[in-house]
């Protein structure tokens, strides 16, 4: 029994079979050790280290070992399994620039229930975090094979759905610990499940976002989803594991309602957007025919195509206005910590520059394709993000 503990402990932080090939990044063990043995403290890690030294940090650093390796290996196959054999509908993805037009499948949501559902019913007999935060080409759409798509692997079935897993995982660990869950662990997990739901429920709609459509496969996007995202995204909740807050009913609901609305927001600007296109802009939009310029461009392989730039709606307000729910639900599902310590924040800080620099990256891709009718665009649209701001 005691055995069984210790394995299931490992899991509560999961991370990425890249470690396997690379050390992660000095900052997210300094994260690991601030939220569990120095009380959330950044001034109490850097008194620790003062007074230690260089090998204070060295012994910090955890070791791989046999059983993480084994549990990140199994994992990654698990989900590969599920990405190439769980049925689905077939999805077309965005042409890229040399004409290839990806087909998928999409059983995202199938995944998402069979990993949890499987994970809960382990619970008793299996599966650490440090050490499994230690063990893990360029091309556009990487395939091995004609069905196993690498980017949804690594982006979907690796990242987010680890994500969730976590998040149970430290509400399971809170629990073992106290003998009971915090409503503010509560409020943590429902809202991060909940996006993580979303996600999959809107799954086929992420495969022509920028991550797949347009950023190459390389370290930067396979490294982030396998390492960065279960390390980070999650780090509220492995805050909240030795620090429960005592919210109140009141306060609870408050919060948990105002993130799901945050979440749905975010939900229903991509899926507004989804309609325009899949409809070719024969579609409502708030009730009412959509506002939208039509714009032509030109490919690599100097062939003339056309793209509709919808200009009403959320897509009305700024040009991505969705940027602004997804960081106000990365807050909510934060804000539970409330403000004793720093650290908790760190990920909506992270997240909102992510988001600003991907907001410029796309702007200036969307300029260089559609030139003029991207002028024309902005000018209908002048907003970048924040309504009135930026």
């Amino acid at each position: 029994m005691a055995e069984a503990k210790t394995v299931h402990s490992a899991m509560v932080t999961y991370a990425s079979m890249m470690s396997l090939l690379t050390l992660c990044p000095p900052f997210v063990i300094l994260l690991w050790y601030t939220m569990v043995h120095a009380d959330g403290s950044i001034s109490q890690t850097w008194q620790y280290l003062s007074e230690h030294g260089l090998q204070s940090y060295i012994n910090l650093w955890p070791r791989p070992s046999l059983v993480a390796c084994k549990i990140i290996f199994i994992y990654g196959a698990f989900e590969a399994a599920l990405q190439l054999l769980l049925p689905g509908k077939r999805v077309e993805g965005p042409i890229s620039p040399t004409g290839n037009r990806p087909v998928y499948k999409a059983n995202g949501m199938q995944a998402y229930f069979v990993t949890l559902i499987t994970y809960l019913g382990l619970w008793w007999g299996t599966l650490h975090h440090p050490h499994l935060i230690l063990v893990l080409g360029m091309e556009l759409y990487p395939r091995i094979g004609k069905n196993f798509d690498i980017k949804v692997f690594t982006n979907c079935r690796f990242g987010m759905m680890s994500w969730a897993v976590l998040a149970l995982t430290y509400c399971i660990k809170q629990h073992e610990l106290n003998g009971k869950v915090s409503d503010s662990m509560l409020v943590n997990t429902i809202l991060m499940v909940a996006y993580v739901t979303k996600f999959f429920w809107w799954e086929a709609g992420y495969w022509n976002t920028m991550d797949i459509a347009h950023d190459r496969a390389g370290f930067y996007i396979c490294w982030g989803c396998l390492v960065w995202v279960p390390s980070i995204y999650t780090s509220p909740g492995m805050y909240l594991v030795n620090h429960p807050v005592h919210l109140g009913v009141q306060l609870s609901v408050y919060i948990l309602v105002a993130g799901l609305l945050c979440i749905f927001i975010n939900y229903d600007c991509d899926r507004q957007r989804q309609e325009f296109r899949r409809t070719n802009g024969k579609c409502l939009v708030w009730g009412k025919a959509p506002s939208k310029i039509v714009a032509t461009y030109t490919t690599t392989s100097g062939e003339t195509k056309t793209s509709l730039l919808l200009t009403s709606g959320w897509w009305g307000l700024s040009r991505h206005f969705h940027y602004v729910p997804e960081i106000l639900s990365a807050f909510f599902w934060t804000l539970p910590a409330l403000f004793n310590h720093f650290l908790p924040y760190f990920y909506v800080i992270f997240l909102t520059i992510l988001l600003v620099d991907r907001a410029i990256r796309d702007d200036d891709r969307c300029r260089s394709k559609y030139g003029k009718y991207w002028k024309l665009y902005c000018g209908k649209v002048p907003y970048r993000i924040v309504p009135g701001i930026y």
